[in-house]
């Protein structure tokens, strides 16, 4: 897997659906290099950063969590740098700290998601901490050439959905905030969609990147979320 170019300061390792790892961005900012969600084990982030290297790019000093989900955050513990998540993803991630303890609860995570099992044979622990930074409503980073809007949003998806919008680049970070809330049946709630859909509406943004899906034109998810 090689890391894919958008720019010459974004970046972004592809996901991976035969084990969830969802899409992880680089931004190269001339001060601070920002990440983009944490991986969904050590060895995912293992994988991102070797593909770094190959680019002759630095890792990270900061990552940024878009939501609780293990896909996203089971690899926190091993980033390099600080990370940053809002801190309703806290809360959701010091519950699921107390409850990993527990080996049955365990093996039930394994039986209940085929993903997580290939992700985590032989024995292989499942890790779980919270950000070193968290944050309320809203964080802005100067990477340098490059702005972060970090900022919370209602989603159908998750209850502490975070976007991060790079207006110089024109492109916007949605994580799985389009989705379904897996916890709760699948259900699509069509309110928090629409409301969703009137906040990337409302961004100057050319590209839309999800976490488990190749980037899209802001055009095209506008038109595909419309039709749900």
């Amino acid at each position: 897997m090689e890391l894919k170019k958008i720019s010459d300061k974004v970046f972004y390792y592809p996901h991976q659906p035969e084990t969830d790892r969802p899409m992880l961005a680089y931004l190269k900012g001339e001060k601070i290099v920002l990440a983009v969600d944490a991986g969904n084990s050590a060895d995912h982030v293992d994988e991102f950063y070797k593909s770094l290297e190959v680019e002759g790019l630095k890792k990270p000093d900061f990552t940024v969590i878009t939501h609780w989900h293990w896909d996203h955050t089971f690899g926190m513990h091993h980033i390099h740098g600080l990370s940053i998540a809002h801190h309703k993803t806290n809360e959701f991630l010091n519950n699921e700290r107390a409850k990993i303890l527990d080996r049955e609860y365990v093996q039930f995570l394994k039986k209940d998601n085929e993903c997580l099992a290939k992700e985590y044979v032989d024995n292989k622990s499942m890790i779980v901490v919270l950000s070193d930074i968290q944050f309320e409503e809203e964080l802005i980073l100067n990477l340098g050439g490059m702005t972060a809007r970090i900022f919370h949003v209602e989603s159908p998806h998750s209850e502490d959905t975070v976007l991060i919008h790079i207006p110089e680049e024109k492109i916007l970070f949605l994580g799985d905030s389009t989705s379904e809330d897996f916890f709760n049946d699948g259900y699509m709630d069509k309110n928090k969609l629409k409301t969703l859909i009137n906040v990337i509406e409302s961004i100057d943004c050319q590209y839309c990147i999800l976490g488990h899906t190749d980037p899209l034109t802001k055009s095209d998810l506008l038109h595909y979320l419309k039709t749900l």
